[in-house]
């Protein structure tokens, strides 16, 4: 069976410079699983990988869209199947490295057969949403769905706008697309999973400093870049971590201060809920609990998993 490297983390945990250790080992490819770093013209926000990491190992499916449009999990899905099978056809195997936990679980056991929505149901459902508020779309998906409903926080903007469109265009409740036996794009695929899991104090300490760090290389600029083109706050990276807190700050209502204490306390949040998800939902063949450094230890424990 052909194989696939999936290294996962929290952010701040090491896992993008152990995945470009792991290609480099293999002359192989790393292959972006982070729904932030797909966008352009924000790669210091989003941590993307820096010209010199991609001067070392050829990286794929980082920095592919403008910050305009509205990437999902089908489409990256498809562009990533399609760079593992030219992995494999050079006999190499593809180094997928995220934490994006909707983006791993797709890749490794599939998706939903729900259709793709289209950009005229999406346009709509947004119109609701700016119109008439998320209570009134939760309301929506509430009175034709009873079921999803009552597993979505009346605040999550993002599941509930997401189960408005698919129950505006398929006119099939969310619940019962679940039921569906999920599709798998890679049947043939022997996947070896690898987590990193540090303690949530070291991943919140890293968090800090990586904030202080991004905005002395230039993040400021960055947020400067998004709000001349006034892009739509609603879009996914109007939403990557320190963009609304900085923003704020770029506009004049909050100081630097304060916008990176904000900043700083959501990306622990958010680093927090990945451990969580990565820790619970992610079983992997290999769980490293350290941040990763260049410990050589690591490598061999790899490269031994990799033995036929």
């Amino acid at each position: 069976m052909p194989k696939v490297i999936v290294i996962a983390g929290p952010t701040a945990s090491g896992k993008s410079a152990l995945a470009i250790d792991v290609a480099r080992i293999l002359n192989s490819a790393v292959l972006n699983c982070d729904s932030m770093q797909i966008y352009k013209n924000i790669p210091i926000i989003s941590a993307a990988p820096s010209y010199e990491d991609k001067k070392l190992i050829e990286h794929k499916l980082y920095e592919i869209y403008e910050c305009s449009k509205r990437g999902n999990v089908v489409e990256w899905l498809n562009l990533c199947v399609a760079e593992i099978q030219k992995l494999w056809a050079d006999n190499k195997i593809p180094v997928v490295v995220g934490g994006t936990g909707m983006y791993i679980d797709a890749l490794i056991n599939g998706i939903t057969p729900i259709p793709e929505i289209p950009t005229d149901i999406r346009t709509e459902i947004q119109q609701r949403l700016e119109c008439c508020g998320l209570e009134f779309l939760y309301n929506f998906v509430r009175q034709n769905d009873a079921t999803i409903a009552q597993k979505l926080s009346p605040n999550d903007k993002t599941r509930i706008v997401r189960a408005a469109e698919i129950l505006l265009y398929t006119g099939k409740k969310v619940s019962e697309w679940y039921k569906i036996p999920l599709i798998k794009k890679l049947p043939e695929a022997e996947f070896l999973v690898i987590k990193i899991l540090p303690d949530i104090n070291v991943i919140e300490q890293r968090c800090r400093d990586r904030l202080d760090k991004m905005v002395e290389l230039g993040a400021l600029k960055e947020i400067e870049y998004l709000a001349q083109q006034k892009i739509s706050e609603s879009l996914p990276a109007m939403k990557a971590l320190g963009v609304p807190e900085l923003m704020r700050f770029i506009k004049g209502e909050c100081s630097l201060e304060e916008a990176l204490s904000e900043a700083k306390l959501h990306t622990r949040q958010y680093a927090k809920r990945q451990r969580t998800w990565l820790k619970n939902k992610l079983p992997a063949n290999i769980v490293f609990n350290n941040v990763y450094t260049g410990q050589s230890e690591y490598i061999s424990e790899i490269k031994q998993a990799l033995l036929p």
